[in-house]
Parts: structure tokens; C-alpha cells; sequence
């Protein structure tokens, strides 16, 4: 196999990255409207919905440091590529960012990790620096997003994730759930 070896594989810098990538993620001007075209065109759905901030995610960096950022996102499925759609709505972070560099679009590719600090110390060992990160959307205080400053070197940014073991319920679901 070419490519990304196994764990074992010596000289690995990035082992996390041998699952491949579980989540494609664009960043939308619209969010509603994409998600009824995604719908209508594709028949990609359910989505849900969730707004991304305090008090959802109660620990959010940016740049090592604190931060307070919305962005309002529609997760659902393109086969078995999870898909995420992101529309930015307030605060510095790497979407706005993308946004003002690039116009919308592809955003990151995420890659699954069953231990982030495990994970942003082996990126951090390759020389790859943690953006942006959020934690403890989990309805347990678990999950964990983020975001490697990587576009300059494979042309995207890479996104860890440490899925939380459930999810809160979502501030909606697209199309409505029919009512038996």
C-alpha cells in the first residue's frame, strides 16, 4: 500500500491519518437554502441542524487562546462520507478566514481520532499547529473538534475529531420528520 502505512510504520508523522478521511466539510453562504439543494438535487438528508457556539461548545480556542465564535452547521450523509455544511456567523475563525482567502467551498477534511491530545501533540511533533479547536458539545461534556493549520502545505486544512459518544438533539431536522 502506498501512501499512509500503518501505525508501526516508522517515520509515520501523522499515524491518526491511516483511518483516511471520515468527514468532507464546505462552508456555505446560505445554509438553509444549500441543504434544501443538497436535498432536492442529491436526496442527501436528514440533515441537522446545530448551532456551534456558547453554550453549546463551552471550551472554544483560537490560536491557543479563548475564543467566542458562531457558525451555524447541517451534518447528514453522501453515501458513507459524512457531510458537513457550515455557514459563519460571528467571531474569528478559520472559516472566515477561508472565506475572505478563498470565497466558499471545500473547507476541511476530517479525519476521526480516538484521543485529541494525543493527536494535536503528534501534528504538533510533525510541525502542523492547532488553529482552532472547540470541546464538550457532547450531551456529556465529550467531543472535541480541531483544526490543523495545514491548507499552506496539502491545500486544505485538516480537521481532527473526537466524535462525542451521543449527540444533543438538533435544532432541526431537514426535510421535517413525517408525523405518524
Amino acid at each position: 500500500m502506498s501512501g499512509v502505512g500503518s501505525v508501526d510504520t516508522p517515520g509515520l508523522p501523522l499515524p491518526f491519518l491511516e483511518k483516511g478521511v471520515a468527514q468532507i466539510a464546505f462552508v456555505v453562504q446560505d445554509l438553509d437554502r444549500t441543504v434544501e439543494n443538497y436535498y432536492r438535487l442529491f436526496g442527501v438528508g436528514p440533515w441537522h441542524f446545530y448551532t456551534y457556539g456558547k453554550p453549546l461548545v463551552p471550551r472554544m480556542t483560537r490560536h491557543g487562546k479563548p475564543a467566542d465564535y458562531t457558525m451555524r452547521i447541517a451534518l447528514s450523509y453522501f453515501g458513507d462520507m459524512r457531510v458537513e455544511l457550515i455557514e459563519h456567523i460571528a467571531g474569528d475563525t478559520v472559516y472566515e478566514e477561508f472565506i475572505r482567502r478563498h470565497g466558499y467551498g471545500i473547507q476541511h477534511l476530517g479525519v476521526l481520532v480516538d484521543d485529541m491530545e494525543e493527536a494535536i501533540a503528534q501534528a504538533r511533533a510533525a510541525g502542523i499547529a492547532m488553529v482552532q479547536d472547540g470541546a464538550g458539545f457532547g450531551p456529556d461534556g465529550d467531543g472535541h473538534y480541531a483544526y490543523l493549520d495545514t491548507e499552506a502545505l496539502i491545500g486544505t486544512t485538516i480537521e481532527l475529531i473526537e466524535r462525542p459518544k451521543g449527540r444533543k438533539t438538533p435544532e432541526k431536522v431537514y426535510p421535517a420528520e413525517e408525523e405518524a
